[in-house]
């Protein structure tokens, strides 16, 4: 009997300490580790993201879009040449002789100007409205941008949280383990119970699956920060950053008043209620006429006396365009127009009172963490005191082993508590930075 839980215990040992020694001899042959500091993370992230690269994509495609809408300020010059073949013509017979007054074979070949010289103010307009959306599509950008190194800061953070979450499930396990070989001591001596020996196996194999856990978050997370960052390969990372921030006051009101100054989306929601209002004056414009300007230069044939003879001609004239009946177009245009200004205008107010929201919210989680920062380390001291006193007394034969191995779990529990709100309060402190329009670029 003694052997066999012997033998089990040196199998879920062994078992553990694979755990917390993975791979090495994989590693051993890999690429060195890839060291990153938030600040290049954000980096790599704007210069290589696809979906940062996709908005500043849509940017340029903006601005050629308002230089399209300005090409009506401009003449639109073509050129075109034809040949027509008709037969019959028309003809009349003079003395015996047949005169035709048109050729069979037709040739014609001009250069063909066209401005529109007066349209109410409908390009202007539209020209407005191009301006407008290279703006939005600039707030967009940012805002893709913001959103993304907010994701990169709270995956870097979950990196370095996941890493030191499994050394203190390490720490937690090479105290069980040498809780186990003085268990085994004992049990040979005769001075434990085999129930305190499957007591201590059990709490080793817990811990070890929890690392497990640990690990396979910290493997995900280290993933989804290679496809943020653009990263390729499977070099192992090193990041350079910790979770020691300064405190902050954070002033509600300031920091309200910076948000709806400064953040993305108010910026956006005001400028889509602006063009709403350019889209509703170019749907009443509709139905006004316009003055359009026409000129042509070329060559053709057909001309008197000689029909077959090219010679030059030259056209030019002015044309007025009145919209009669369109079909009650314009004033479908103008009512979806108008209705779509007053959404836009709603939208505004919900996303202003939104950020005010977000604000208080983001300002109270940031308390809330940083009063849980300083519980967390009283209980963490308490814990530590504890298990050492267990120890001794477990050493002494004055305590039991399943006190001992509480008071192991309870300075592990202790432990994450804390790194979870130090992790919680840098996150939150993004997130007030987020919510009173900081960008995060660094």
């Amino acid at each position: 009997m003694k052997r066999s839980n012997r033998n089990a215990a040196l199998v879920i040992l062994a078992a553990v300490m694979a755990v917390t020694r993975p791979c090495l001899a994989a590693d051993a042959g890999a690429n060195p580790a890839m060291q990153i500091t938030l600040d290049e993370a954000l980096r790599l992230t704007r210069d290589h993201n696809p979906r940062a690269l996709q908005a500043a994509e849509e940017v340029r495609a903006a601005e050629a879009k308002v230089t399209e809408s300005r090409s009506g300020y401009f003449p639109q010059v073509s050129a075109k040449a034809g040949y027509t073949y008709i037969d019959p013509v028309s003809e009349l017979n003079f003395g015996g002789t047949m005169m035709k007054f048109m050729p069979n074979n037709n040739y014609d070949a001009k250069f063909t100007a066209e401005m529109l010289l007066f349209d109410f103010g409908r390009t202007g307009r539209q020209v407005d409205i191009a301006r407008s959306g290279k703006y939005s599509a600039g707030i967009r950008r940012d805002l893709t941008v913001r959103d993304l190194s907010l994701a990169t800061v709270r995956t870097f953070y979950s990196v370095l949280f996941l890493q030191e979450a499994v050394k203190v499930q390490d720490k937690e396990i090479a105290a069980l383990g040498q809780n186990l070989d003085h268990m085994q001591k004992r049990y040979h001596e005769g001075a434990a119970t085999r129930f305190d020996m499957l007591t201590t196996q059990v709490r080793l194999a817990s811990a070890g699956n929890r690392k497990i856990d640990l690990q396979n978050q910290l493997q995900n997370q280290e993933i989804t920060l290679r496809r943020l960052c653009g990263l390729t390969g499977d070099a192992p990372l090193s990041l350079k950053g910790s979770f020691d921030v300064a405190a902050e006051d954070a002033d509600t009101e300031k920091m309200t008043v910076a948000a709806l100054d400064q953040r993305p989306e108010i910026v956006l929601s005001r400028e889509n209620a602006r063009a709403a209002t350019f889209r509703k004056s170019l749907a009443a414009k509709e139905g006004m006429p316009k003055i359009v300007g026409a000129a042509s230069w070329g060559t053709a044939n057909g001309y008197q006396p000689d029909i077959n003879e090219m010679r030059t001609n030259l056209a030019a004239g002015v044309q007025l365009q009145v919209p009669i009946f369109t079909g009650f177009r314009t004033s479908a245009s103008t009512s979806e127009a108008t209705a779509m200004m007053h959404a836009a205008e709603q939208a505004r107010i919900d996303t202003e009172e939104q950020a005010r929201a977000e604000v208080k919210q983001s300002v109270n989680s940031l308390r809330t963490s940083r009063e849980k920062i300083e519980t967390t380390a009283l209980q963490v001291s308490q814990a530590d005191l504890a298990a050492q006193h267990a120890r001794a007394r477990h050493q002494n034969g004055l305590g039991t082993t399943l006190d001992l191995l509480d008071a192991e779990s309870s300075l592990a529990q202790a432990e994450l508590s804390h790194l979870q709100a130090r992790y919680e309060y840098v996150l939150n402190s993004y997130d007030v930075r987020r919510a009173s329009g900081d960008l995060i670029i660094h």
